[in-house]
């Protein structure tokens, strides 16, 4: 693929239309998968699961908003910026996931989700962010793979995506 080929695909990739529809997509795939193995298959999420399900949450909230918005610069900008730090918060709790799940760090965790008390998604919606289980392995997904080695791989792809969609928005709002 020649440079002006390569241009022409991330021009594409990066209107906010199809850019925020690939990333709400992705974002309820994985909430989707995440509560299909929660109730049908029984493997109840730790607190860094949960963790992870509202950085996703975030990413649907924000990919939204990008969405509705995709004619305002300003708000474009809002939204990359946003979509960044729910990227590094992804990225660290799934790397976190990763490292406990491998023993690369001893860490406990507890059935307590750390979060403020007057922001309890626990408590608004048990069904999806109450915690079950303490850290320590994740299911197999795919083949072998587990889903810390899958949610780590995502991160390779979605930090990278949203700094770059950063970048390019904010070069396009001027």
């Amino acid at each position: 693929m020649n440079m002006s080929a390569f241009e022409t695909l991330l021009n594409r990739l990066f209107r906010p239309a199809i850019y925020w529809t690939i990333l709400l997509l992705g974002g309820l795939l994985a909430e989707a998968v995440a509560l299909y193995f929660q109730y049908a298959l029984d493997y109840g999420p730790c607190v860094l699961c949960i963790h992870i399900r509202l950085w996703v949450a975030a990413l649907i909230l924000v990919a939204l908003a990008g969405l509705a918005g995709r004619r305002c610069a300003h708000l474009q900008k809002i939204c990359q910026l946003l979509n960044v730090a729910i990227a590094l918060g992804f990225t660290e709790r799934s790397w976190r996931t990763l490292a406990i799940e491998r023993n690369w760090i001893e860490s406990s965790c507890s059935l307590e989700s750390g979060l403020p008390t007057w922001f309890a998604p626990d408590q608004w919606w048990p069904w999806m962010f109450e915690i079950w289980e303490s850290c320590g392995y994740t299911p197999e997904v795919l083949g072998h793979l587990t889903m810390a080695e899958l949610l780590a791989g995502a991160s390779v792809v979605f930090l990278p995506l949203a700094a770059l969609g950063l970048i390019r928005a904010w070069h396009r709002a001027g």
